[in-house]
């Protein structure tokens, strides 16, 4: 399902991060950065709440706006009952709706909000998410402390917290469409593997969207994809050309593999993972080159892996799925 929208954009937007991605490339375009993983809470997981509150209060400041001002706030993570976004956002007092699509989940939020905005409901929105390395894999895979080794497919959950300001009041970044994606399995159930899972659902967002559009991967100055990695970014492109006939090598990127230095930095092992991921590269670098005009029309299709550890142990495959959405700048 591909959606259209009148009068939907996203004016402003900030970004929280921790010592890891504050080493990488984009370590300068982040609004707020901490030196350790802790950020001054007794837990990885008050410490992720910290990190969100931080973007909403930052965002807040930004767009000189009091929260009596926000209509809605729409968050997602990885934890349990989503409860980041919820410990985060009581204290605003703003009615909120918590989302989950894994990595994609800062995509749904926009999708929701820019639906609403767009349907007349609702004026403006927040829409957050966040992410914690430590955190996540004390949920996900083994106990940090059995210090078990993983192969060279695997990602690196960032540790951040992002937040955007969607509005009907005009500004220099249009969300001109968006697309609700599918969930697909593939037959994948590697934890470990996480490109490999989540490749083929952004090939069939993707793929949906151009055509429903009537539009070629070249319409885009920039197609990009949530955190596939390194092998997944590969699998993908390879994926598009065999199953839709469409190359779309010439301008695409994965932000999985653009948050850190791959070279430089051998822990985060194939990219960047998580749903605070994509949102970190596109609320900070691609904001500003579509605001500057370098960027004209970006597609992001942020993708994620919904994994159960439960299922996984029970050598169920992993389903995966990818929301897009179309920003355009406006003159």
């Amino acid at each position: 399902m591909t959606y259209k929208y009148d009068n939907v954009y996203l004016l402003d937007a900030s970004t929280v991060v921790g010592p890891y991605e504050k080493k990488g490339p984009l370590g300068d375009k982040f609004d707020k950065s901490y030196d350790d993983l802790y950020n001054g809470e007794k837990s990885w997981e008050q410490a992720e709440v910290k990190l969100l509150e931080d973007s909403i209060d930052i965002l807040l400041k930004k767009i000189k706006k009091n929260k009596s001002d926000i209509d809605l706030i729409v968050s997602g993570d990885l934890l349990n009952q989503v409860t980041s976004s919820s410990y985060a956002v009581q204290k605003y007092n703003i009615p909120f709706l918590g989302v989950y699509s894994a990595c994609a989940s800062s995509v749904e939020g926009i999708i929701i909000a820019s639906s609403m905005i767009d349907s007349g409901k609702i004026n403006n929105c927040i829409v957050s998410t966040s992410s914690h390395n430590m955190s996540s894999e004390k949920q996900f895979r083994n106990p940090t402390e059995y210090g078990a080794p993983k192969p060279k497919t695997a990602t690196f959950t960032a540790t951040g917290g992002a937040s955007a300001y969607i509005t009907n009041e005009k500004s220099k970044i249009k969300i001109e469409s968006t697309t609700i994606g599918k969930v697909i399995d593939k037959g994948q159930n590697d934890p470990l593997n996480m490109g490999a899972v989540m490749a083929p659902a952004a090939a069939d967002t993707i793929y949906r969207h151009l055509r429903d559009l009537n539009r070629d991967p070249s319409y885009y100055d920039l197609i990009l994809t949530g955190d596939l990695g390194v092998y997944g970014k590969e699998i993908l492109i390879d994926y598009m050309k065999s199953e839709y006939g469409l190359d779309i090598s010439n301008n695409y990127n994965d932000m999985g593999t653009m948050l850190y230095d791959l070279k430089e930095q051998s822990e985060v092992m194939a990219g960047g993972s998580g749903p605070v991921c994509s949102a970190l590269v596109c609320y900070s670098h691609i904001l500003s080159l579509l605001k500057k005009g370098t960027l004209k029309r970006v597609l992001i299709a942020a993708t994620g892996a919904l994994f159960s550890p439960t299922f996984v142990y029970q050598h169920i495959d992993i389903n995966a799925i990818s929301h897009a959405v179309s920003l355009e700048a406006i003159k």
